[in-house]
C-alpha cells in the first residue's frame, strides 16, 4: 500500500485530506511540523510527502531542502502545499526541492493525478 506522509499543522485540514486519501486506498501517516515531518520521513519512509509550506518550528521550505540533500530521503517525491498562491510561489517551492506545487483549499482530483504522476516517475 501507498504510504503518504502529510505534514500539516492545521488539524481541520490534516484530518479532512487524511480521511479522503485513505478512502482512496493510501496508507496515511502525519506529523504537525517540519522537525516532525523530517523524523517522520526517516522512520515511516513514505512513498510521497504532501507538505504545508507554512509550518512551525521547521517551516515547509527549509525541511523540503533538508529532505533533498538527504540521501536516504531525496528521492521520496514532496507536494508543496500552501494556502499562498502568491506568484513565484510555484517557482519558490521547485527551487527549495517540491516535485510538484498545490494549492489550498485542495481539490481532491487535481491532487489526486499529481500524486499518481509522481509515484509513476519514481517507480519507473
Amino acid at each position: 500500500m501507498t504510504k503518504i506522509l502529510i505534514v500539516e499543522d492545521n488539524d481541520m485540514n490534516r484530518d479532512m485530506l487524511s480521511r479522503r486519501l485513505t478512502r482512496k486506498g493510501y496508507d496515511i501517516v502525519f506529523a504537525v511540523d517540519g522537525a516532525q515531518g523530517l523524523s517522520m520521513t526517516s522512520s515511516e519512509k513514505p512513498d510521497i510527502i504532501l507538505m504545508d509550506m507554512s509550518l512551525p518550528v521547521i517551516d515547509g521550505w527549509e525541511a523540503t531542502r533538508q529532505l533533498k540533500v538527504n540521501p536516504q530521503t531525496q528521492n521520496i517525491p514532496v507536494i508543496a502545499l500552501t494556502a499562498h498562491a502568491m506568484s513565484g510561489d510555484r517557482e519558490k517551492a521547485l527551487t527549495a526541492g517540491c516535485d510538484e506545487y498545490d494549492t489550498k483549499p485542495i481539490e481532491l482530483p487535481r491532487l489526486l493525478e499529481k500524486i499518481e504522476v509522481l509515484l509513476r516517475k519514481t517507480n519507473q
